[in-house]
């Protein structure tokens, strides 16, 4: 059985870069809606990423979980905000 190609980026706005603009992690993001974002990390932007780092060491108020890293995604609203970053169904209530 072979696995079927994830196509579901193809018909939307492309991926884009954005820098953190608390460490300078650098990852390709995309905006569906304000609601909805999806994110691809390279192993530059892990090592990078100060949450990311803090918990691997078990800090963090999550012990060690990363469930997301709170500065990247103020800088990725910031980028949809200033129109850096697209956002495809844009419903216009910025949140």
């Amino acid at each position: 059985m072979t696995a079927r190609p994830d196509e579901r980026l193809l018909d939307g706005e492309p991926m884009r870069p954005v820098r953190c603009r608390a460490c300078g992690a650098a990852v390709q993001a995309r905006k569906a809606s304000w609601q909805q974002t999806s994110i691809q990390w390279s192993a530059e932007a892990m090592a990078a990423c100060l949450e990311r780092r803090a918990a691997a060491a078990g800090g963090g108020p999550n012990g060690g979980c990363f469930p997301a890293c709170e500065a990247l995604r103020a800088s990725i609203v910031q980028a949809a905000l200033d129109g850096e970053l697209p956002v495809a169904d844009d419903g216009g209530d910025g949140s």
